[in-house]
């Protein structure tokens, strides 16, 4: 695992170049992401050339957690860390990225930048080190000089066991952009691959890759779910636009179902499914293509009116509403969705069902994540009480029309099986 001390370290961009550099040596790698992030997958996957998934305590539950960790395949697998290395539910530990590790047992390297500072560094980067079962095994400096870098390196080796494997330098246009929801997406990047290889070439002349290597644990996944098949097509909206999905949610579709890709954005028809998933995504960044695609917008308008069934997850609701900024959506919900400029919901929540839905029964719990920059208040039943983990407050959300449910909330699957089963049930049964 990759881990930093806080966000913003430079996690990311050197997870990626040692990735890209680990391949270039003739490494398959499988990657993963620790906690509910959609988009740095993406990333993963650019650097890797294979998929990559999540592992996430809160969403999939300790035994989900061995069963995602059973999708990375290959010779070697690399985890990068969410936020800070400690940085769990309600200001404690529990579901970090140090919290996952020392479940799974997989050994950490720290990635530490220094804040002008010089000595001061080095309890710090002890303190974590040494934390009750940290398993943080060696450190690379991020954004120093080669004499800043050998400054540290000494004292680091004079206090600590860490193994010290190198640094990465300051590299002019080597870091990624952000956006109202963090991350552009590894798609709207041009030369992306030209990006990667840049910082891998630089970790490559900076950095021990053996030493890297030789700090990687064996670990243990438990078998991914085997469940029954159904005769069910489904229906996975993927583009630009719609891009937000768990691995593990997909590959529970393939493997269950015939799942068909299609465009929103391009795409002329809507492909004939029993099942219509709309992720999450930045529809609103795209809404004005979306908007002019009028044959998809109509089929889908069409195809919810006519009973079809839809699981529709933030960016996917906001895109069966009437409009997003004033541009016109498919308006299977009455409702306009609209921007704002600070976070409306961020964090792990949990989900009661208040009545039979798509996802289940009344008096159902499932485990969810939300996290958008929009307002909207769709219309329809509201079938969603959330509470927050491990915190205070509630709201109300998930809205229901005819064989339609679409909500703020992501939910990954493989921690909410029951709800799964539930949907394609619930298909089947209107199928």
């Amino acid at each position: 695992m990759i881990a930093a001390p806080a966000s913003g370290s430079g996690k990311t961009t050197i997870t990626m170049g040692m990735i890209r550099a680990l391949k270039n040596s003739g490494y398959n790698l499988t990657c993963l992401k620790t906690g509910p992030d959609y988009i740095d997958t993406a990333f993963l996957k650019a650097a890797s050339g294979n998929d990559a998934g999540n592992l996430d305590l809160h969403l999939q539950g300790q035994e989900g957690l061995r069963q995602a960790f059973s999708l990375a395949e290959g010779d070697l697998c690399v985890v990068e860390s969410a936020m800070g290395y400690f940085d769990g539910l309600a200001n404690t530990y529990t579901g970090s990225s140090y919290d996952i590790g020392r479940i799974l047992g997989i050994n950490t390297v720290l990635v530490y930048t220094p804040q002008a500072e010089m000595f001061t560094a080095i309890p710090k980067i002890k303190g974590m080190a040494e934390f009750k079962e940290s398993s943080i095994k060696g450190i690379i400096f991020n954004r120093v000089s080669d004499k800043y870098y050998q400054l540290l390196k000494e004292q680091v080796e004079a206090y600590t066991d860490l193994k010290v494997l190198g640094y990465l330098p300051p590299l002019e246009d080597a870091g990624l952009k952000s956006r109202h929801l963090g991350l552009v997406q590894s798609v709207e990047i041009e030369e992306l691959d030209q990006l990667i290889d840049t910082i891998s070439a630089a970790i490559k002349r900076t950095v021990d890759l053996e030493e890297f290597k030789q700090l990687m644990s064996d670990v243990q996944g438990s078998s991914f779910p085997s469940l029954p098949q159904r005769n069910l097509k489904v229906a996975v909206a993927y583009d630009k636009a719609f891009s937000f999905y768990y691995r593990e949610n997909l590959k529970l579709l393939e493997d269950t179902c015939e799942v068909r890709y299609f465009s929103p954005l391009s795409d002329q028809q809507l492909p004939h499914c029993d099942l219509l998933y709309l992720g999450g995504g930045y529809p609103e960044v795209f809404r004005r293509e979306l908007a002019a695609n009028r044959s998809m917008i109509n089929q889908i308008k069409a195809y919810a009116e006519h009973g079809g069934c839809i699981y529709a997850e933030c960016g996917g609701m906001l895109y069966l509403n009437q409009s997003i900024e004033k541009s016109l959506m498919c308006g299977v919900f009455p409702g306009e969705s609209k921007l704002t400029d600070k976070l409306q919901r961020f964090g792990y929540i949990e989900i009661t069902l208040q009545e039979d839905c798509l996802l289940g029964q009344a008096g159902d719990k499932l485990t969810a994540h939300e996290f958008h920059k929009s307002v909207c208040a769709p219309g329809g039943k509201v079938v969603f009480a959330i509470n927050k983990a491990m915190g205070s407050g509630g709201w109300s959300c998930g809205y229901r029309y005819k064989n339609v449910l679409a909500g703020y909330p992501h939910i990954n699957f493989l921690g909410n099986l029951k709800a799964f089963q539930a949907m394609l049930d619930y298909t089947e049964g209107i199928k």
